[in-house]
């Protein structure tokens, strides 16, 4: 693997920004981001340096990390027998871009903008229950699950729910997790969107 080729892809899954990389190793912005663009060849001991600061926010950034440090709690769900209408509100109004679906307090399923979107778009979408096109549930975790399986299981589904002695205690999103291994503050402002 090309070390050179994948400077800014790990700078990116990071959160580092250009200035704060160029800064660490004596370069101007402008330089590093033509060496990010192929555009310069740069030399051995740069690539060294820039790997091991890399290198150094990369173990420190999720070997300690839990669910329990990215969840976003409470848990906001939708009723399985709410309208689609009703649920694309919900999602709108907190800034989901996904729900896990209820039925007498119990997860059931889970609807997406793109399930919502589909389904809206037939025409008796509007009249609709949630039930009639939820999708498969979330995968459920501990509150104690390490960030390497969170990201696993990200990788492959939308959401994961987080439970502490079998109670539910929220949701944790691919954005919620990059926020956590950003080290960037789990804190959101009202209705800014984070799924």
């Amino acid at each position: 693997m090309d070390a050179v080729a994948e400077i800014r892809k790990r700078r990116l899954s990071l959160g580092v920004p250009l200035g704060e990389l160029a800064r660490a190793v004596g370069r101007s912005d402008a330089t590093l981001s033509r060496i990010e663009r192929g555009q310069i060849r740069p030399s051995y001991d740069l690539v060294q340096q820039i790997d091991a600061f890399l290198g150094a926010h990369e173990g420190v950034a999720a070997p300690h990390l839990r669910a329990r440090d990215v969840v976003r709690s409470p848990l906001v769900t939708v009723e399985g027998g709410a309208t689609l209408v009703d649920a694309a509100q919900t999602m709108e109004n907190g800034g989901f871009s996904q729900l896990p679906v209820s039925d007498a307090g119990r997860v059931t399923g889970s609807v997406s903008e793109a399930g919502l979107l589909k389904a809206l778009a037939r025409p008796n979408g509007r009249r609709l229950r949630v039930r009639d096109v939820q999708e498969g549930s979330y995968p459920q975790v501990d509150a104690d699950c390490p960030a390497e399986v969170l990201t696993g299981l990200l990788a492959r589904y939308a959401a994961v729910l987080v439970a502490e002695r079998g109670v539910l205690q929220g949701i944790v999103t691919k954005t919620d997790l990059i926020r956590g291994l950003r080290g960037t503050s789990l804190r959101r402002a009202p209705n800014a969107r984070t799924g």
